[in-house]
């Protein structure tokens, strides 16, 4: 199974819904630590500077994404009515989810249920189980939390309740390395061939503010990948996160690296992933909660993610 990350074509955290309405970002309430929004208005400046590409630069700290508060803390649960949290996650989508060398469960996802387990200091078994079981599996009470990559969606809400996001999918360009951008733009694309997955939320923004390029769209990650080394098109745009293990992977030949920052708007790619609980189960929802908060304080988290990330989708 490859990993995609986009809704219009896959049913797993890529099924972000693409919208076509006005815009904007909420990166004051997402609490990026290290991170400057990408362009987020829907009308371009006509003053606003041409673009420079990139400088050579120390490298910088990598950037972490935090989505807690530190002014809202959550109150800490009555954790001695749990005895026990039955993880759920699903079998092949590395670097989340995967089995081990030793056959164990293993991924972003099972390492971050385990340090819940610590902080929590409650008993828990992780599962493996095929994703389109998930849903069922927690609402027929074998499992008590869903940790997949779930994107939390009016259509997943109906059937679970959530933990606050512990990450999201962000969007990304992507250029040559001899062509990166501080920053993007739309009318520092004029005339430029950007391309995007056919029918993706990533084509639907493209179309919607990015008006003045000339959008190419392609069937799939390795023919729109394919066609940015070869310099068919001047950028990609598309998943962070699947194109940071791209760009840092033997695939792309060390030809490209992104271009400016991460656009997160959530009328088009989603509200974020969090942990599903069956409905109505609070005290487990609210424990989850709080223990995140802990492991982010702590920076248990940070070392987390960087423990997977080594370029950062952000």
């Amino acid at each position: 199974m490859q990993p995609q990350m986009v809704i219009a074509f896959n049913v797993r955290l890529r099924r972000i819904a693409g919208a076509a309405a006005g815009l904007f970002v909420w990166w004051a309430a997402l609490g990026f630590a290290g991170v400057q929004p990408a362009f987020a208005q829907g009308t371009p400046s006509s003053a606003a500077p041409q673009p420079q590409a990139a400088i050579a630069q120390p490298t910088a700290p990598q950037a972490v994404p935090g989505f807690w508060d530190p002014r809202r803390r959550p109150d800490r649960p009555d954790l001695s009515r749990l005895t026990v949290i039955r993880f759920l996650t699903e079998t092949d989508y590395p670097p989340f989810n995967f089995t081990g060398p030793d056959g164990n469960p293993a991924g972003f996802n099972v390492d971050l249920a385990r340090l819940i387990c610590e902080e929590i200091k409650v008993a828990c078994t992780i599962q493996m189980r095929r994703f389109e079981t998930l849903v069922d599996a927690i609402n027929g009470n074998r499992g008590d939390a869903i940790i997949a990559s779930l994107a939390v969606t009016p259509q997943l809400r109906a059937k679970l309740d959530f933990s606050d996001p512990y990450y999201r999918s962000p969007a990304r360009f992507v250029s040559r390395r001899d062509a990166v951008m501080a920053e993007v733009r739309p009318e520092y694309l004029e005339g430029k061939k950007v391309g995007a997955i056919a029918g993706s939320s990533h084509e639907a923004y493209l179309k919607a503010l990015f008006t003045d390029a000339q959008l190419v769209s392609f069937p799939n990650d390795d023919a729109l990948r394919l066609a940015l080394r070869r310099g068919d098109v001047d950028f990609i745009f598309g998943d962070a996160i699947s194109l940071a293990f791209w760009i840092n992977g033997t695939d792309s030949g060390d030809c490209c690296a992104f271009s400016g920052g991460p656009f997160i708007e959530s009328r088009y790619f989603g509200e974020g992933v969090g942990i599903g609980v069956k409905r109505g189960n609070d005290l487990l929802r609210q424990a989850l909660n709080w223990a995140m908060f802990r492991l982010w304080e702590k920076g248990r988290y940070t070392d987390l993610w960087l423990r997977y990330f080594s370029v950062s989708p952000f």
